[in-house]
């Protein structure tokens, strides 16, 4: 194979701000209870194109999986989990439906998770994705974290790059309410601040 035709099958990365909200600490025995996703930018190898993250969003609600929860997971989340018992989406349809979404949004690009930070709702959506539809429409890899792009770009330890430390100039003016959507949009402006920001410090 030759340079150039490796190269051809390289594809630009579309990058996807996730939350989810989950009453418990690991997926399986415990269950997500919502999840938001946004599309916050794209990058073809040479030029970052940020998106509205308004403009291209998925949100659903489901039904726990597993009758265990955490009370303060549950009360962080904010769900009301007796009602999605009852009236929360089906898993399988929801994550059906949201790899249709991801693959609606544009086909040519990876899609890229991205979160801050990202592992926790990587956990979570990678297992219902491979649980429910067999397979993650992001691959085993497909992920970003937003905490250690920071963390390396102010060569702080990780105890300083918490979200509650980043500077105006990288911070989203959106508040962080624990709605899952309204949180994926909030990061998708904390992503496309942060990846062309040269890291300067006082």
């Amino acid at each position: 194979m030759t340079d150039s035709t490796a190269d051809s099958t390289i594809r630009g990365d579309l990058y996807v701000s996730v939350d989810i909200e989950a009453d418990g600490p690991i997926p399986g025995p415990y269950s997500m209870l919502a999840f938001g996703l946004a599309v916050a930018a794209s990058f073809d190898g040479s030029t970052f194109s940020p998106r509205d993250p308004t403009a291209a969003t998925f949100y659903r609600e489901l039904r726990p999986i597993s009758d265990d929860y955490d009370p303060e997971a549950l009360r962080v989340a904010g769900l009301d989990r007796e009602l999605l018992a009852r009236e929360g989406g089906e898993p399988a349809t929801a994550m059906r439906e949201a790899a249709k979404w991801l693959g609606d949004q544009e086909a040519a690009l990876r899609p890229v998770l991205v979160g801050y930070p990202v592992v926790f709702d990587w956990m979570f959506m990678h297992w219902y994705f491979v649980r429910f539809l067999g397979e993650s429409p992001f691959g085993f890899s497909g992920a970003l974290d937003m905490k250690t792009m920071y963390q390396q770009k102010i060569t702080a330890v990780l105890d300083r790059a918490g979200r509650s430390d980043l500077p105006p100039e990288i911070a989203s003016d959106r508040p962080h309410t624990h709605n899952a959507l309204d949180d994926a949009i909030e990061q998708a402006e904390i992503f496309n601040r942060l990846y062309g920001w040269d890291g300067a410090t006082e």
